[in-house]
C-alpha cells in the first residue's frame, strides 16, 4: 500500500524542520552569541501559535491557511494544534535545555524529524503489526535510521561528537536510538485525558538521555 500523498508532502514539509538542528550548531560556530538559536525559535513559536489561533478563530486566516496546508492536515489537527507547531516547540525546548551541549540537539533532532518521516512512510507503505495506530515495521525503520546515522553519517560532520574519531559507545548510540523508537512508537500518558505529543516528547526526552549515557559512558 502506497503512502497517501497528503503524508508524503506532509513529511517533505517537515524536513524543513531540520534547520532548527543545523541552526543550533552551526549558529553559535559562526560566531552568533550562545543564545541566539533559542531568541529565533521562541519567536517561530510565538509566530506559529497565533498563527495556531487565528486559524481556528479567524475566517481569513482560517481560509488561507486551508487553501495552503489544509491537505496536509490529519483528522485530529483540524480543531488542535498542528504537528508543525509540536516541533517547533521541540526545538525551543532543545536549544535552551542543551545550549552547552548543541551537539546533542543537533543529534536528536535530526533523528527525530528523518526517523518519524520514515517510521510513517514504512509504516503506511508494508506495516502490517500494528502497535497502536503505528507499526513495528515503521519503528524498525526508524531504529535502523538512527543507528545508521551514528555509525556513518555523525562521525563525518567534523567536530560535531565530542568523542575519538567521532563515535560514541555502542550502548550510547544504542539507548539513544530505542528511546527516539520507543518515544515515537508509544505515546507519553501523562493522564488517561493527558497525552504528550510525541513531536515534543520524542527529541526532548532523547536528548536527556543521550546527555545521561555519555556523562556515564564519558
Amino acid at each position: 500500500m502506497r503512502p497517501p500523498k497528503e503524508e508524503i508532502a506532509r513529511k517533505l514539509l517537515h524536513l524543513f524542520a531540520l534547520t532548527m538542528p543545523l541552526g543550533i550548531y552551526y549558529l553559535p560556530q559562526w560566531g552568533f552569541p550562545r543564545q541566539v538559536p533559542a531568541i529565533i525559535l521562541v519567536i517561530v513559536l510565538a509566530v506559529s501559535i497565533i498563527v495556531e489561533k487565528l486559524r481556528r478563530k479567524n475566517p481569513a486566516v482560517q481560509e488561507l491557511f486551508y487553501k495552503a496546508a489544509g491537505s496536509m492536515l490529519r483528522k485530529e489537527e483540524q480543531h488542535r494544534i498542528t504537528g508543525s507547531t509540536w516541533v517547533v516547540g521541540a526545538g525551543c525546548i532543545c536549544s535552551i535545555i542543551f545550549r552547552k551541549d548543541p551537539w546533542v540537539a543537533f543529534v536528536v533532532l535530526t533523528l527525530f524529524v528523518l526517523g518519524d518521516a520514515v517510521a510513517a512512510l514504512v509504516g503506511m507503505s508494508i506495516g502490517k503489526i500494528r502497535i497502536g495506530k503505528k507499526s513495528l515495521e515503521g519503528s524498525a525503520a526508524c531504529f535502523c535510521l538512527c543507528m545508521l546515522f551514528f555509525y556513518a553519517v555523525f562521525p563525518f560532520i567534523s567536530g560535531l561528537i565530542p568523542s575519538p574519531a567521532g563515535r560514541l559507545p555502542f550502548s550510547v548510540t544504542l539507548t539513544t536510538s530505542l528511546a527516539v523508537t520507543i518515544c515515537e512508537l508509544v505515546p507519553l500518558r501523562i493522564s488517561p485525558k493527558l497525552v504528550i505529543n510525541d513531536n515534543l516528547a520524542v527529541p526532548v526526552i532523547a536528548g536527556l538521555v543521550l546527555r545521561w549515557m555519555t556523562g556515564i559512558a564519558g
